[in-house]
C-alpha cells in the first residue's frame, strides 16, 4: 500500500501572532512552527496503517525551505520519505493543484491530510484534491479501518456521527479521536537524518484568493459575576446583553 499525508507548516498555537507591513504581513519573528494538529492525527494513522499493511509512507509539504524542519519531525514519526513542493502556499486551489500535480502519477492508493489547517481553517484543500484527481474524499473522518481494499469510515455529521464504506483510492480529511498524536523517539530523530527528503518543482496555477489584510480580534470585555442567588438576573443580562436567549 502507498500512503500519501499532506502537512501544514503552521504556528504553534501558542505563539503570540504579530502584523507588520500595515498590517498587510503576517511577522515570523519568534513564532515557532509545528506540524498542523490535524495532520499530526492524519500522519499518526498513517503511520500505524503502514505498519499493518507493510506498505509506503510518504509525507508532502507546499512550502519554501523554511518548512523542512517540520518535514523531518514528520520523518522522526515514522514516514518512509518526504517531499518539499517549492513554492509559497498562497491560496487553498493553488495547494490542491500543487498536491494534485505530484500525487497524479504517484498511484497512491490512500491520501491522508488534516480537515483543515489551524492559521486559514479554510477546510478544502481534501475536496479539491479529490475533484481534480478523480478520487472520492472525505471529511472529517474520526476512524479509518482497512480491510483489504474496503475502508471503514466514522465521519462527524451536523447532530451525531456516519459510519461509511468506501473502496481505495480515495482521501480523508483526519480529526480527533482518529488515533493518537505519536512522539519522536531518538531513534526515529536518527533515523530522519538519513531518511530522503526530494524537493520538486511547483505547476504554475493563477491564485484565486489574496489576503489584503489581517487583524487580530478585539480584547475580550470584562466578566460579570453574578451571585448563584441571583439567577434572574444572570438570565435578564443573558437575554439583553450577551443577545445569547
Amino acid at each position: 500500500m502507498k500512503i500519501l499525508v499532506c502537512i501544514t507548516h503552521v504556528p504553534d498555537t501558542t505563539s503570540k501572532i504579530q502584523f507588520t507591513a500595515d498590517n498587510t504581513k503576517f511577522d515570523t519573528t519568534g513564532v515557532q512552527f509545528i506540524i498542523g494538529p490535524y495532520d499530526d492525527y492524519a500522519l499518526a494513522r498513517a503511520v500505524e496503517l503502514r505498519d499493518q499493511t507493510g506498505g509506503k509512507l510518504t509525507v508532502l509539504n507546499v512550502g519554501e525551505a523554511e518548512t523542512e524542519p517540520t518535514l523531518r519531525k514528520a520523518l522522526a514519526i515514522g514516514a518512509d520519505e518526504a517531499i518539499r513542493v517549492n513554492t509559497a502556499p498562497k491560496d487553498s486551489f493553488y495547494v490542491a493543484k500543487q498536491i494534485a500535480h505530484y500525487a497524479a502519477d504517484g498511484n497512491y492508493d490512500l491520501i491522508l491530510m488534516g480537515r483543515e489547517s489551524i492559521d486559514f481553517n479554510g477546510g478544502m484543500v481534501h475536496g479539491m484534491v479529490g475533484e481534480l484527481l478523480g478520487m472520492p474524499s472525505f471529511s472529517p473522518v474520526m476512524k479509518l479501518d482497512l480491510n483489504g481494499n474496503l475502508v471503514t469510515m466514522a465521519r462527524e455529521i451536523e447532530g451525531g456521527k456516519e459510519t461509511l464504506e468506501a473502496s481505495l483510492p480515495l482521501i480523508a480529511g483526519c480529526q480527533e479521536p482518529i488515533a493518537e498524536w505519536k512522539i519522536p523517539n531518538m531513534r526515529g530523530i536518527m533515523s530522519a537524518r538519513t531518511k530522503p527528503l526530494n524537493v520538486v518543482d511547483t505547476v504554475e496555477v493563477a491564485t484565486q484568493a489574496e489576503a489584503t489584510t489581517y487583524e487580530l480580534p478585539p480584547a475580550k470585555g470584562a466578566v460579570k459575576l453574578i451571585d448563584k442567588d441571583h439567577v434572574g438576573e444572570l438570565v435578564k443580562l443573558l437575554k439583553n446583553e450577551a443577545k445569547v436567549l
